[in-house]
């Protein structure tokens, strides 16, 4: 089965979650270097996808102005 493709806001609130989980110190020790792994891939999904909208309002911003 393929993994759904996260969004932008699906992935900055599970990094959120994690960050929550990690605050309130209910996190089991065990499971933190998996947490910190996830939140670090899904960081990385974020700054996919804002470089990805960056690049496609600037190549907006520059064809408008090229009219």
């Amino acid at each position: 089965m393929a993994k759904k493709k996260l969004t932008y806001t699906e992935a900055i609130a599970e990094v959120e979650q994690i960050l929550a989980d990690i605050r309130s110190g209910k996190m089991d020790v065990d499971k933190l270097s998996e947490a910190v792994r996830r939140a670090k891939e899904l960081i990385g999904v974020c700054r996919n996808i804002l470089s990805k909208s960056e690049a496609e309002v600037e190549q907006l911003i520059n064809s408008s102005t090229e009219e």
